[in-house]
């Protein structure tokens, strides 16, 4: 689970885990609990008026345990800094330990708590309820407080993790407070990183409160993967076409060419020496035009498929492919060929009536929808508990699945590889998953493993579609310009 990791606290955690990591930094680091508590609340309160510099009011609503505790230092600081402030508290009474020092934090500074059901008349709200603590459904007064939160209209900051959002798995409960900031400390939590619970975070602004890498060494986590060129190979010097590997690509059904065509060109840019298009033999005219590099093949041809199919370093299998007796009959000639091979798409699709691919070497691709097919249940389930999902994926066909969307993840049969850190909405967008499985394979076929394949694969596909949405906004992203925008992360990779 930490072949990828890069340390420091940039890899994500489990509830249960950050609790250990917060153990470790008292225990064995010695800081003291309530200084952690003062850093996180003034991490928050930094966030706070940075990103509302006009606010002069803010009603912070607490639950009980250590988020409350982080919610009165935030509501002491606030006064502090001039601040008219409103503290309401739900479950009076309950707080001990770090977090009755963060009382008496917050009344040396004047402020005491309302009871937790009063109008909030804030500028800004901080929701300092629950944080991680929740694990089951969301019970009164909480729910109430909740709606009344969303209600209102403000800036909302979020201490820690929204307060409906599951930490272990970015699930999303109803109601959940829906901020504009979620200011995180120490471990990252899965649940701000993957799931529908992206939607209700906000920007993500995450604090380590100073804490040194032995803490986070001395428990590693997810990897949270960045793209980065030191994924790939050095190329060598006297390096040649042949040598670099021969990707083929095989769909692109009648009306489904541009599939295959982006698959290709995103292929070659990634590096791959040869990209072989198996499709119908009309499409030639139009891909070849369009991407001279591209060879284009007919599919039809048992001769010239068996021999590409011999010559192939990989192959990608689903863009454009469709479902029809054609696609079908290319599927399994493909599947028979037992080359590593990416199936994404309607290869996805098919592998779903046919049953499990056996491939000695196989990666997948497929969004919520292409999981849930291949699992046997709903879209909702995959969401659920996103990490599983991806895990069971890799189980299901034996090799290493990459479960697209908001914090796209990387597993094998027996554990997560990573979370995808980069990506944007304006990804969901035609042809997108083509780029994808052309780059993936591309990689597949210059000697990466499916790991590496698919952690160099989702990076650099991810993070040029934030390069390219910073150029063209993502309301008008295309899945071209994320193949445009990957020529810049590429250059010095080798």
């Amino acid at each position: 689970m930490t072949e990828f990791s890069t340390g420091g606290g940039m890899d994500v955690y489990l509830a249960s885990e950050c609790r250990e990591l917060d153990r470790i930094a008292i225990e064995e680091e010695g800081i003291e609990g309530f200084e952690l508590m003062r850093r996180a609340g003034q991490a928050a309160f930094n966030e706070l008026a940075r990103r509302w510099p006009d606010a002069g009011s803010v009603s912070v609503v607490c639950g009980k345990g250590n988020n409350a505790g982080d919610g009165y230092v935030i509501a002491g600081l606030a006064r502090e800094s001039g601040f008219d402030v409103q503290l309401l508290q739900l479950d009076v009474g309950v707080l001990s330990g770090d977090a009755a020092l963060a009382v008496e934090f917050a009344a040396r500074r004047g402020v005491t708590a309302q009871p937790g059901d009063g109008e909030l008349r804030g500028d800004v709200i901080v929701d300092a309820l629950l944080g991680t603590g929740l694990s089951g459904e969301l019970r009164e007064p909480y729910r109430s407080a909740v709606q009344r939160i969303n209600a209102v209209g403000c800036g909302v900051l979020a201490v820690d993790i929204p307060t409906g959002v599951l930490a272990d798995t970015g699930m999303v409960l109803d109601p959940a407070v829906r901020a504009d900031v979620t200011v995180s400390f120490i471990g990252r939590k899965v649940g701000l990183h993957t799931g529908p619970g992206l939607d209700c975070c906000g920007e993500v602004v995450h604090d380590t409160l100073g804490v040194s890498d032995a803490v986070f060494d001395a428990l590693p986590g997810c990897p949270l993967l960045r793209w980065s060129g030191d994924l790939l190979p050095v190329r060598p010097i006297n390096a040649y076409k042949q040598g670099v590997g021969h990707l083929v690509i095989a769909g692109g059904d009648y009306a489904m060419s541009g599939a295959v065509l982006l698959a290709g060109e995103a292929a070659l840019r990634a590096g791959v020496g040869l990209v072989s298009i198996l499709t119908h033999q009309e499409h030639a005219a139009g891909i070849v035009s369009r991407r001279p590099e591209l060879m284009v093949r007919n599919a039809s041809d048992e001769q010239v498929v068996r021999g590409l199919l011999g010559a192939a370093s990989a192959v990608v299998l689903g863009p454009g492919l469709g479902r029809s007796s054609w696609a079908g009959a290319l599927y399994r000639r493909v599947v028979a060929a037992n080359k590593p091979t990416l199936i994404d798409a309607d290869g996805l699709r098919i592998a779903v009536e046919d049953g499990r691919p056996v491939l000695d070497e196989v990666l997948i691709t497929p969004h919520a929808g292409e999981a849930g097919a291949l699992l046997g249940c709903g879209n909702a389930e995959i969401n659920e508990d996103r990490l599983d999902s991806a895990r069971r994926l890799g189980e299901r066909v034996g090799g290493v699945a990459v479960l697209k969307g908001a914090g796209s993840v990387i597993a094998d049969a027996q554990n997560v590889v990573g979370i995808v850190a980069h990506g944007n909405p304006g990804m969901a967008s035609a042809g997108m998953g083509d780029v994808l499985s052309g780059i993936a394979g591309g990689f597949l076929a210059q000697g990466l493993s499916l790991k590496a394949a698919a952690v160099a694969g989702a990076t650099l596909h991810s993070a040029a579609g934030d390069a390219a949405a910073r150029c063209v906004g993502q309301r008008s992203l295309l899945a071209s310009d994320v193949t445009d925008a990957m020529i810049e992360l590429l250059k010095g990779s080798g």
